[in-house]
């Protein structure tokens, strides 16, 4: 099992952390997708994504700017 951390920036509300947990949960092998809220568009929200493979940092940032916002940083 491998546990992510991700930095996410743009998120403002609930709707917004469900797309982003909508988005990386379709990631394959990801299990379990927390998202701490920091609202404002600069604010950085953080998530917790659990998986049981190994993710690349590429998967995680599709995944975000599919949601529509943008992926700061990622880390393991």
């Amino acid at each position: 099992m491998s546990t992510y951390q991700l930095e996410i920036r743009g998120l403002t509300c609930g709707h917004c952390v469900a797309s982003v947990t909508e988005e990386i949960s379709e990631i394959a092998g990801v299990t379990t997708v927390n998202v701490e809220l920091n609202a404002g568009k600069e604010a950085v929200s953080v998530a917790t994504v659990e998986a049981d493979a190994e993710v690349s940092e590429a998967a995680f940032a599709d995944a975000v700017d599919e949601a529509g916002y943008e992926l700061v940083s990622v880390s393991a």
